[in-house]
């Protein structure tokens, strides 16, 4: 078969802003959700046991799989080419819905929340559902947006501050809990041993934070050798992110009691615990803490604007999506139209989230990120096996990174990473189901805060609206003309 051919009508439009570190701090800023940390947390000290097990077991085969997808196929739009190529437009178009929307509904849900209850927290007193909340909340969606919007050129720099100061964080928490635990000893519990349990309960939100070496391909076309960056951005970011869930996973479960630790505040709650080994300037550093890491929430939620709007757009380019939205702003650069789409889906889903909330904030913030992992592992169970077909179809293309051990490095690769996925997503959609099926306990209400009918309504109702919203797209986009777009041939 020939090589693949894409032409981009957008190409006029872009600008290669992105040098190599620029795209090792995208992928550090995407990668490392500071938002789930304290939710893996809640699994107690076996969650470090499993994070080191994903480390091995799906981090390094999922890097090996997207070093190689990245650095061979570098169009713009990343996932959403490689879907194309591999399986044509119908599923691309419903794969990039789906691994987009996640973003704004991330954004509007558990990124927003735990934003708006640390600033109310530690900052600025507010009652939940007040104006003042309702106030901090949209605001912070629309910074998020507002860094997405400008131009790269700048927008790197936002960027680049969020990945350090997230670095510096986590860094700052793991001296400061040995210290703590030095001096006042251990408070947690140090039960490391692996249960069935305990896994089912992690898993998911493990896959979800771990994921994201693809978010920078969203941007290929503005880096300026996305062959030759992307393994190194790959490898990189891949050890900087390890460490950045070992490290605090196991700062948390050391210093606090399981009881106490919860998904909305585990985090910050173990900042506040070993900070007092600061004495009279703890209670400073603990609002400095709070105001980096809100800060850190609003770069995370950028982040991941910046790379998945691109990648939306690119599926309205191609006809995957109303090509009204795959406009790139011919100053900025950017996909402005998609951007302040993903906004007002972001406004519309903290709204309604904060409306449903009642008096849990703990429990919607739980509910909330669950269908944000829900959406993000169901595309990669498309994402995933393009590389098995792009190996086939496309053999002979130039690829400057290869999964090593040839085809049965590719497929071990790339099963182990699936059955991950798959695994997770079930997870995310009927939890609990294989917990019984095992004869293991499962109390849904205590485990999620609601009943099982209330979180399938949510849950379910928002997977159908917005896969019916993916199908809409897609046939308001076959009514409209579109360029003729294959996919990517390498520069």
């Amino acid at each position: 078969m020939s090589e693949p051919q894409f032409v981009n009508t957008e190409s006029g439009n872009l600008r290669r802003n992105l040098r190599r570190i620029d795209s090792i701090f995208l992928a550090v800023a995407a990668i490392i959700s500071v938002d789930t940390i304290g939710q893996i947390a809640t699994s107690g000290a076996e969650a470090v046991t499993w994070t080191a097990v994903l480390l091995v077991l799906f981090l390094f085969p999922y890097g090996l799989v997207m070093a190689e997808l990245g650095s061979a196929f570098p169009a713009e739009g990343g996932p959403f080419v490689w879907l194309r190529l591999a399986f044509g437009k119908l599923p691309a178009a419903l794969g990039t819905l789906l691994y987009w929307i996640t973003n704004p509904v991330w954004l509007g849900g558990s990124i927003t929340f735990l934003a708006a209850a640390t600033w109310q927290h530690y900052l600025v007193p507010a009652s939940p559902g007040g104006f003042a909340d309702y106030a901090f909340k949209l605001v912070f969606i629309w910074l998020a947006i507002l860094g997405a919007v400008v131009s790269l050129r700048y927008g790197k720099w936002f960027i680049a501050a969020g990945a350090l100061l997230k670095v510096g964080l986590v860094v700052l928490f793991a001296v400061t809990a040995a210290i703590y635990a030095a001096r006042n000893g251990v408070h947690g519990s140090l039960a490391f041993s692996p249960s069935i349990g305990g896994f089912l309960a992690v898993v998911p939100v493990l896959m979800f934070a771990l994921v994201g070496f693809e978010a920078p391909n969203g941007a290929a076309e503005e880096m300026h050798n996305p062959r030759r960056d992307v393994p190194v951005t790959v490898g990189v970011s891949g050890l900087v992110s390890a460490l950045c869930y070992l490290v605090p996973v196991f700062g948390i479960v050391l210093v606090m009691p399981p009881d106490k630790i919860n998904g909305l505040g585990g985090f910050l709650d173990a900042v506040r615990q070993v900070f007092s080994v600061y004495g009279g300037a703890s209670g400073a550093m603990l609002t400095l803490a709070a105001v980096v890491f809100v800060f850190v929430l609003l770069n995370q939620g950028c982040s991941w604007m910046i790379a998945s709007d691109r990648i939306q757009a690119m599926a309205a380019v191609d006809g995957a999506f109303p090509r009204w939205f795959g406009a790139f702003h011919p100053k900025l650069n950017t996909p402005l139209r998609v951007n302040l789409l993903s906004g007002v889906v972001a406004t519309a889903f903290t709204v309604v989230a904060t409306i449903v909330q009642s008096s849990s904030a703990s429990a919607v913030f739980a509910v909330v990120l669950n269908i944000a992992v829900s959406t993000l592992l169901l595309s990669y169970l498309l994402i995933f096996p393009t590389i098995l077909v792009l190996r086939r179809k496309y053999p002979s293309i130039d690829r400057p990174f290869r999964v090593p051990g040839g085809r049965a490095g590719l497929w071990i690769s790339t099963v182990l990473i699936y059955a991950w996925i798959l695994l997770g997503a079930w997870q995310t959609i009927a939890p609990g189901v294989l917990d019984q099926a095992l004869g293991l306990p499962y109390d849904f209400q205590a485990t999620w805060g609601v009943s099982r009918l209330t979180f399938e309504l949510f849950t379910a109702g928002t997977l159908a609206v917005l896969i019916g919203f993916g199908f809409t797209g897609y046939l308001i986009a076959r009514r409209q003309p579109t360029p003729v777009t294959e996919v990517p041939q390498p520069a």
